[in-house]
């Protein structure tokens, strides 16, 4: 892996993401803006404040300035304050790695869903990529330099019952990405997307997202790794650094020529 200078890192996380997806962002030579926030209305915990310093402390002794913050990324004031706190801290940010999301409230049928529900879903794994991008999209393409990631999942490239909101924002982020991936093309600035498949929580994080998606379909507990290792066709689920690996490839130098791409880090799910 190569980079020119030293990368300005903007990273917008969920809950579970934890210290293990954070870790190869040191191979950038980055410093990260870490935006953590709870969300009324999710039936689970997100990233917490406690969290959220642990995982910069890490990253700081591995010799990265490290930015915190607290927003929420359905508020677009808020999202502009942290961009502009880390553009004054650093001086320009170089990739931006749109990684908030929620999977819930989910668990049943469309005619089921009601309006706050769909809205909350839409407005966090959708439009906040888009609040992202459309701060940090001017400067980049000013500067004709910078990388977008959008973390989409595979329910960007397949259905799963019970879970509309979800498939529907993430097939919307994949189209996003597309169509800005063209917008800034001109100008140098990439945008590309990451389909996780199932990513087993990191306990040391307290990450519950894939529990939680294992309530919703009513697995037992104790029994979601079996049930959703049994799904993967090599048969494993996949791990948060696995994930990362492929984020901090999109962001690199080494993609340079890639952009409005879809890369796909689920052991082979979505392609049975």
């Amino acid at each position: 892996m190569t980079t020119h200078d030293t990368t300005k890192l903007i990273c917008l996380p969920y809950a579970g993401a934890g210290a293990s997806f954070y870790r190869p962002w040191t191979a950038l030579a980055g410093d990260p803006l870490d935006i953590c926030a709870d969300l009324p209305g999710v039936p689970y915990p997100l990233g917490t404040p406690g969290q959220l310093e642990h995982t910069a402390t890490l990253c700081r002794e591995a010799g990265a300035a490290v930015l915190t913050a607290e927003a929420d990324i359905r508020d677009l004031r808020a999202v502009r304050e942290a961009v502009t706190r880390a553009e004054d801290r650093f001086g320009r940010i170089d990739v931006a790695v749109n990684n908030a999301g929620i999977a819930a409230p989910s668990g049943k049928p469309v005619h089921e869903i009601d309006e706050d529900e769909w809205s909350l879903m839409i407005d966090v794994d959708l439009s906040g990529a888009w609040r992202v991008i459309r701060e940090v999209g001017k400067a980049m393409s000013a500067r004709r330099a910078g990388s977008i990631v959008n973390v989409a999942s595979t329910a960007g490239l397949v259905g799963y019952r019970h879970f509309a909101g979800y498939v529907a924002a993430k097939h919307a982020v994949v189209g996003l990405t597309k169509a800005a991936a063209l917008d800034y093309a001109p100008t140098k600035v990439r945008v590309n997307a990451v389909c996780p498949g199932s990513v087993r929580d990191d306990a040391q994080a307290e990450g519950r997202m894939l529990a939680e998606i294992a309530r919703a379909l009513d697995v037992p507990v104790h029994e979601h790794e079996k049930t959703f290792v049994e799904a993967q066709p090599m048969n494993a689920l996949i791990e948060p650094e696995d994930v990362a690996a492929a984020i901090v490839f999109l962001a690199s130098d080494d993609s340079r020529q890639i952009t409005g791409s879809v890369l796909t880090v689920d052991g082979g799910f979505s392609i049975r």
